[in-house]
């Protein structure tokens, strides 16, 4: 979190966030702080995750369009934590302060266990099961009619702002290139099978196992984008955390066994054409554009701890050297899985 908004945060202010949804934040167990602040809350002897999002981070609208969308998919039957109106029957709190506002929610809290890289489960089983879990989740949002309130497109995000946050001496063959990428895919078509709210970030860390299931959380990062970046962001995270040090052929290596049996999952739920699983390479370099910005955004990056060092200058080469995250023939791919 950035120090300035650090600065106006307080226990009272957790405190008065947790009566707005008659929850107790006397033992609250913060969970994350990164772009939002997430707590482990109870009321009534049950655990609830309690969130705040600052107002320089999302807009009141952004807020209630996330938590509708999240609402609409949790009653056609997917497994994500329904969201809790508070005390006045509103999905979002607001809490003024000195600088912004605090926008406030209240989530049922996740069953399970998270799976880590190294677990034996982080295997095809699991793979297939991912992907099937976002394949519903795209099909059932090809049906879903969002109301007033909208979230933003993913040509939006201010991460994709190179310029701001990028050095334009040392990064300018970064900042160009970034931007030729972003016009490349701007002019890809956009429809109801393409094109709609996804995910944006469903990785490993943003979902538990329980008995055997997915339970999807975390839609911050929703945004109106390609159906296919959603499969993209999943194989990006899972090579980065299972092999991401490791060269380029056995990255690839193993980006073929997740993304067979991932895409087998998904076909059973939706249809994907072919031509756009051939666009991946564009999607997987998208996220090396958003990751690099979003070290130079929250932190020092000389001042990063060494594995994160590693990661940023491990992205800063591929990006200089246009080296992918992963080569793979999506073609013996797609035979493999059957798509016609």
């Amino acid at each position: 979190m950035e120090q300035w908004i650090e600065d106006q945060f307080s226990e009272d202010l957790l405190k008065q966030a947790s009566r707005q949804f008659q929850a107790d934040a006397a033992d609250a167990k913060k969970l994350g702080d990164f772009e939002n602040y997430v707590f482990e809350v109870y009321r009534n002897d049950q655990p609830y995750i309690l969130r705040l999002t600052h107002s320089s981070h999302r807009s009141k609208s952004e807020v209630e369009a996330e938590l509708e969308w999240i609402n609409y998919l949790h009653k056609q039957g997917l497994n994500a934590s329904s969201v809790h109106p508070s005390t006045t029957g509103d999905l979002v709190a607001e809490i003024p302060i000195a600088k912004g506002t605090f926008y406030v929610c209240l989530f049922d809290q996740a069953p399970g266990q998270p799976v880590k890289a190294s677990d034996e489960a982080f295997g095809p089983e699991l793979f297939e099961k991912w992907g099937s879990v976002i394949g519903k989740m795209h099909r059932w949002t090809k049906e879903f009619k969002p109301g007033i309130s909208r979230r933003e497109r993913w040509d939006q995000d201010d991460l994709l702002d190179f310029r701001s946050y990028l050095n334009s001496k040392q990064d300018s063959a970064i900042i160009s290139s970034g931007e030729k990428l972003i016009r490349d895919i701007q002019a890809l078509p956009e429809n109801k099978d393409s094109f709609g709210l996804i995910h944006n970030d469903l990785h490993s860390g943003n979902f538990f196992i329980d008995q055997g299931e997915l339970h999807i959380f975390d839609f911050d990062d929703s945004t109106y984008g390609y159906y296919v970046s959603d499969i993209a962001i999943p194989m990006y995270y899972a090579v980065l955390v299972k092999c991401g040090g490791e060269e380029l052929a056995a990255r690839s290596h193993f980006a073929k066994e997740f993304l067979t049996h991932f895409l087998k999952g998904y076909q059973k739920e939706n249809s994907v054409d072919p031509v756009w699983i051939s666009r991946l390479p564009l999607f997987l370099r998208l996220r090396d554009y958003t990751l690099y910005t979003v070290f130079h955004k929250k932190f020092d990056v000389k001042k990063l701890a060494d594995g994160e060092k590693q990661l940023v200058a491990q992205i800063r080469t591929q990006l200089l050297n246009e080296e992918p995250m992963v080569e793979l023939d999506y073609q013996d791919i797609l035979e493999k899985v059957k798509l016609p």
